[in-house]
């Protein structure tokens, strides 16, 4: 018995701690548990089992030893961790031990005897802790409230940033946990730098809603996995779904995440789901996309040509093909657009997502209103071959230029090449390529070769652009974008946070507003009801095309049909997506109206 005992109780501490390596790969709710926590549940075991086997072992053998045994190993065990129970109580009942394991018991039980209330002084240590972030959270009453559902890499960059453009904000992170690991380290100093409340609990377990004054409260769940932040989401609605001045920012790129969140009851919340990748590529043009229409070179044919090169169709280079195809809409301009991908079915791919953007055209022949570019996508084409240089020399109107194939490592090299390949051609496009890592952006900026020339390559898409808060958050689109939906649809504001659909359509309008300004188009300065329907004409003209462009990019094809019941948005099948002209008055007017509406803002 006394052998048995004994080596129950040594194996209760390694057992707790492999429960606890366990649980930091499993669901959230586990890995809370903390390393502190599993320990006191081991030292209680192994002190319960110590005690157990002294108890019965002194006990005389009647019905009542083992109950008697268990109820004083309980107790005993309980008063070891509350420093309650002398060591005497060891010497005088080891003699019945084996003479052989007695020395073994006594080292176990000092040991327990020992580290039990350094255990509870810690967890004493923890709770204090949690009623300070009580305390220090009651002192952001009135403030504006960002809460983050984890402490990431990711939450503190994007936490980061919105302090410095709201020094006065509270910052909220929830689910933070202690390791030894010297990442956790860092983000744990990041947080504190920005004087952020800290709460281990899941930002489900706190209660964040019962708040004074009328500030706004904004909640990030960007935790590192999209399906955990989607049943975070979907809760927060059920929780918050009365609070005013609430917004939801639900970071997930899949699309059950758009299905779900516009099926869930949202009640006065704002909830807005974030596409890094799509916000990215909206950001790129929103600053930077009129480089695109500066750089253009004219033809023979009077158009200007606009020759973008998009290099990997994954998530960053199909979003940009897309977002080009509208963009590049504008009076005067083509668009001649090349992928490259290795992936034997690239064109299949992109096809399914966009058909109609690849046949160029719908049921209408009138190419001066056609939403016109030219895709190209070349499928199995490995960027490390003399294929991939031979259709490249192809291109030698080539103007733009995004490298997005994955890594950090093949983006460098496939950039310095391309700008190698360019001057070989004689031209010299601007040239974007993804790098994920900030410190070796940072270091790549105005990178030259031995000779000092400069490789004029613009590193972008790291974390610190990506979750930057005029990324995630971005107001001042927001608020166009906003505008733009007012203009379709008077007095709905409502309808722009409930449907996805409607938010990035009218944001996209808004991007694209821009491009107009910069491009001269005219009486862009002055509102609809001062401009004659002459006026309005050209501007009614090319936000039609752009739509058109944008409604194909989306998976949008013609219904058919002109008659508005043959619409179908689950079939992504649209009544409007024809030329011009066959569109009806009340329509072309909305045209106008959306686009003179940014002037509102």
């Amino acid at each position: 018995m006394w052998t048995i005992f004994l080596g129950i109780a040594i194996g209760c501490m390694p057992l707790s701690v492999l429960a606890w390596l366990k649980g930091r790969n499993s669901e959230k709710k586990v890995k809370q548990i903390r390393l502190l926590h599993w320990l006191m549940v081991g030292m209680f075991l192994t002190a319960f089992f110590l005690f157990l086997a002294l108890h019965k072992g002194a006990a005389e053998q009647s019905a009542l030893a083992w109950p008697r045994s268990f109820l004083l190993a309980v107790f005993n065990a309980m008063q070891v961790f509350a420093t309650g129970c002398e060591f005497g109580v060891i010497t005088d009942s080891i003699s019945a031990c084996p003479q052989s394991l007695q020395s073994v018991y006594m080292a176990a039980f000092a040991m327990v005897f020992v580290f039990a209330p350094v255990l509870t002084f810690g967890f004493a240590l923890s709770l204090f802790k949690n009623v300070t972030s009580r305390i220090r959270f009651l002192g952001l009453r009135g403030k504006e409230l960002f809460i983050f559902s984890e402490l990431n890499e990711k939450s503190t960059i994007l936490a980061t940033d919105i302090r410095k453009k709201n020094p006065n904000c509270g910052i909220v992170f929830t689910d933070v946990y202690e390791d030894e690991t010297e990442e956790n380290a860092e983000l744990r100093t990041t947080a504190k730098r920005l004087g952020a409340v800290c709460f281990s609990k899941d930002i489900l377990l706190l209660s964040f809603g019962r708040r004074m004054g009328n500030k706004q409260i904004s909640f990030f769940l960007i935790g590192e996995k999209e399906s955990e932040n989607l049943n975070q989401a979907l809760k927060l609605l059920e929780t918050y779904h009365e609070l005013d001045n609430g917004r939801v920012y639900v970071f997930s790129t899949s699309v059950e995440s758009e299905i779900l969140l516009t099926a869930a009851d949202k009640g006065r919340l704002k909830v807005r789901r974030i596409n890094e990748v799509r916000s990215l590529i909206n950001r790129i043009l929103y600053e930077d996309g009129c480089k695109l229409f500066d750089e253009a070179k004219a033809g023979e044919d009077g158009w200007k040509h606009i020759g973008a090169v998009v290099v990997g169709m994954g998530r960053h280079g199909t979003q940009m093909m897309k977002s080009l195809a509208w963009y590049a809409q504008m009076d005067g301009y083509r668009l001649h657009l090349t992928g490259f991908d290795k992936d034997p079915l690239a064109q299949e791919r992109f096809t399914a997502l966009a058909p109609a953007l690849m046949e160029g055209k719908d049921n209408d022949e009138n190419k001066d209103d056609e939403a016109w570019c030219d895709i190209r996508i070349c499928s199995e084409t490995d960027v490390q071959t003399a294929s991939f240089a031979k259709k490249l020399a192809e291109l030698k109107n080539t103007t733009y230029v995004l490298v997005a194939l994955g890594t950090d490592e093949l983006n460098i090299n496939t950039a310095v090449m391309l700008r190698m390949y360019f001057e070989r051609m004689h031209i010299h496009p601007t040239i974007q390529a993804i790098v994920y890592n900030t410190r070796q952006k940072n270091a790549l900026q105005g990178i030259k070769n031995y000779s000092g020339q400069h490789y004029d390559v613009d590193f972008i898409g790291d974390l610190e652009s990506s979750y930057a808060e005029n990324v995630v958050i971005d107001s001042e689109l927001e608020a166009k974008g906003l505008s733009v939906h007012l203009g379709y649809s008077p007095g709905q504001e409502e309808t722009f946070w409930a449907y996805e659909y409607n938010y990035q359509s009218s944001v996209a309008s808004a991007i694209h507003h821009r491009a107009r300004v910069h491009c001269g188009v005219a009486n862009l300065d002055k509102r609809a009801e001062e401009l004659t329907a002459e006026e309005k004409r050209p501007i009614q003209r090319l936000e039609h095309r752009r739509w058109l462009a944008y409604m194909r990019s989306e998976g949008f094809i013609y219904s058919g049909l002109r008659a508005e019941t043959s619409r179908n948005n689950l079939g992504k099948m649209h009544n409007d997506m024809v030329a011009f002209e066959h569109l009806d008055d009340s329509d072309i007017e909305k045209d106008s109206n959306v686009v003179l509406s940014v002037n509102k803002v």
